[in-house]
């Protein structure tokens, strides 16, 4: 048998007061243990980075538009405004679907600043991730990108800096030229990746009359995605009553034909006509939401039809995140 290695003791004294940095987690714990920064204080951060926040924007003002930005919506921004208000030399923060060369954030030449949605996170907390990538962009000189680091377990999140009582009002783009406010001045690094950008976008537009319903063109038929604010379990119930009502539909030509899960809420999609427009879509949605209010008011159990509606959406179900 293998004979058990002597246990070391420190090279330096313990730190018992303060934090502690974190560093690799290879690398000596800087507590002075001996061990391992992963064995040693790095437990709990590594705990923290892989435990998965299944509702990151809950509690956040326009919660299912976030996600639909996320997930679902090529270009598109936002103003977001801090608790504290905005620092000395910061004119606006402003949040966009995703900024050139996939950075996760930018401080303009003018001190405002964009932060990124749909880049990779290094944690299981989304909110946490862009909320310290947030805080770096606040105080980055300004006319730079901020790079992507390792989160601390331990930092705030997006609901600790975002005031919950003011609005979120989503604006779609055609396309990402809110990049470049001076597209004449701009590298040509820059403007080669706002033309690949334009190219992969898909046409979207946000319902005027309905939260968080987003309308895109494809090239063989458009559709209607809509983030619901309900408990899944629930909306599932009233989506099955509403198809085997044959309620379930915005219209002729068109077909509930499943839903996303992203984020902890789920996304009803609906496959439209070509020549179904966005402007087309609003009066249907608006009827719909008022044929699933009565739907979601409904306790009495499912009747056979209606579970074998809901295990028919459950298995068009696809999971984003």
């Amino acid at each position: 048998m293998a004979k058990k290695r002597p246990q070391t003791k420190a090279a330096t004294a313990q730190l018992k007061d303060g934090p502690i940095p974190v560093v690799g987690a290879r690398e000596p714990c800087p507590c002075g243990s001996g061990r391992r920064y992963k064995a040693c204080h790095g437990r709990a951060a590594a705990h923290a980075v892989t435990e998965l926040v299944q509702r990151p924007f809950e509690g956040l003002a326009g919660e299912c538009d976030w996600v639909a930005l996320r997930e679902l919506v090529p270009a598109a921004t936002a103003g977001l405004t801090l608790k504290d208000g905005l620092p000395e030399g910061v004119p606006s923060v402003t949040l966009a679907t995703v900024l050139p060369m996939a950075w996760p954030a930018l401080r303009r030449d003018d001190g405002s600043v964009l932060l990124a949605l749909q880049n990779d996170t290094s944690s299981g907390d989304l909110s946490r991730d862009l909320a310290d990538t947030l805080r770096r962009a606040l105080t980055a000189e300004p006319g730079n990108p901020v790079a992507a680091q390792r989160v601390p377990a331990d930092g705030p999140r997006l609901q600790d800096l975002l005031d919950p009582e003011a609005a979120f009002t989503p604006v779609v783009h055609a396309g990402f030229e809110f990049w470049v406010p001076d597209a004449e001045n701009a590298s040509a690094e820059v403007n080669a990746s706002l033309e690949r950008a334009n190219a992969a976008a898909i046409p979207t537009v946000r319902l005027s009359g309905t939260d968080a319903a987003y309308w895109c063109e494809t090239p063989e038929k458009n559709h209607l995605r809509w983030v619901m604010p309900y408990p899944e379990e629930r909306l599932l119930d009233g989506l099955a009553r509403l198809h085997v009502a044959g309620t379930s539909s915005l219209g002729e030509g068109t077909r509930l034909v499943g839903s996303f899960r992203a984020h902890g809420l789920t996304v009803p999609v609906w496959d439209l006509p070509s020549a179904m427009g966005a402007e087309e879509c609003e009066k249907p949605a608006a009827e719909f939401a008022e044929r699933l209010s009565a739907a979601l008011a409904v306790d009495t159990p499912l009747t056979g039809d209606e579970r074998r509606a809901r295990g028919g959406l459950t298995n068009r179900q696809v999971t984003l995140s």
